[in-house]
């Protein structure tokens, strides 16, 4: 009975010691995330972005390519209006695309280098190797990482990242501000490495014309009685929207757009930095477009503009692009500095002199739910 149970004994220790170094601590962890990093070769990965920035969350479906050692495609479609922007780095520069458009728009910039995002792998694995202070859980499937944000921006300040303890590869993401409240979510369908890509797979005139094909966005027209309404495959069917950008009928790059002169619903932003507020409007007509103007003063004084977007062809940017979370805009100027960015066939520009940069990606993030007014 005796050597029984001394046996039994025996066992338990054995299965407990072998338990225990099956299991990894945040150091193991740590140090096979370096050399998973270190060792990239490609990943593809799709989910879904959440911003909890505005009045209602946005969602955004998320793809996300990369192969060594610098060539990425991110592509972020608004889940409600159906409309994709794709950021492209390849060996000729930057691009950020905008398909139903047929626009597209190069820089001089190492990015992502200089700016992290929550979707790309190589940011979330830095911060968690950079972060000395980093706090670690894990749970059946997962590993859990609570770090310092490194975003470029103030406003976010952690983020908890879920790894899956098959093979590292990101399962969730939640970016939190000062006061904990969930700003950013990312949720990933799926997420291979060592992914085989076409050799056209980050050429920017590919991605523009395969986009193209299937690019969704809003066609607008105006109507006998001066309203802007949604263009439809049957006229007969078109319902006026007074006074507003209709939101939400299906057109193509190769369809008929409004002209730039054609009259549209101003969207006005819902934020507005303390101290500030509205002064004046005008409408400027042109031979070429019609251009809005608000101006705004107090704390810090700033125009915005909206205008139709012109249709482009692919033209270099000098000036900085910015992640704005729900699409990407460029920054240009020294003193006078203007942010522009565009949303359901508009241009907008944010022209100031003091307006700090996070002021403005604010702005305009208030402005991307709403509708013409």
């Amino acid at each position: 009975m005796r050597r029984i149970t001394k046996m039994l004994a025996i066992m338990i220790v054995v299965s407990i010691v072998l338990v225990a170094c099956g299991k990894k601590d945040a150091a193991g962890v740590v140090k096979d995330l370096d050399k998973v990093v270190n060792k990239l070769e490609s990943y593809q990965g799709t989910g879904v972005m959440t911003l909890y920035t505005g009045d209602k969350p946005q969602e955004y479906q998320v793809e996300v390519w990369y192969q060594n050692p610098s060539f990425y495609r991110i592509a972020l479609t608004n889940a409600e209006k159906d409309v994709t922007q794709i950021v492209l780095r390849n060996e000729q520069g930057v691009y950020v695309l905008t398909p139903s458009l047929n626009k597209s728009f190069r820089f001089q910039s190492d990015w992502p280098e200089n700016q992290g995002q929550v979707y790309l792998y190589q940011t979330l694995v830095r911060s968690i190797l950079s972060d000395g202070a980093r706090q670690f859980a894990s749970d059946k499937e997962n590993y859990v990482f609570e770090v310092a944000a490194n975003y470029n921006t103030h406003a976010l300040v952690r983020q908890k990242i879920w790894l899956d303890k098959e093979n590292y590869a990101p399962k969730q993401v939640q970016v939190s501000d000062s006061q904990a409240k969930v700003v950013v979510e990312v949720k990933f369908d799926s997420f291979n490495f060592d992914t085989k890509f076409e050799n056209n797979s980050f050429d920017m005139q590919h991605n523009l014309d395969t986009a193209a094909e299937d690019a969704k966005g809003t066609l607008l027209e105006v109507d006998e009685n001066g309203m802007l309404v949604e263009k439809l495959p049957d006229s007969s069917s078109e319902d006026p929207v007074s006074g507003s950008i209709a939101e939400g009928e299906e057109g193509t790059a190769s369809g008929t757009t409004p002209a730039l002169t054609d009259s549209f619903g101003v969207i006005v932003p819902t934020y507005l930095p303390d101290g500030v507020a509205y002064q004046d409007d005008k409408v400027v007509e042109g031979e070429e477009r019609i251009m809005v103007l608000q101006r705004y003063n107090g704390t810090y004084q700033f125009t915005l503009t909206e205008t139709r977007s012109p249709d482009r062809t692919a033209s270099t940017v000098t000036g900085e692009m910015v992640d704005m979370g729900f699409t990407f805009g460029f920054l240009s100027g020294d003193e006078l500095r203007t942010l522009t960015w565009t949303m359901d066939g508009l241009e907008f520009r944010i022209t100031s002199e003091d307006l700090p940069v996070s002021e403005m990606v604010k702005i305009a993030a208030s402005m991307q739910d709403q509708t013409g007014k």
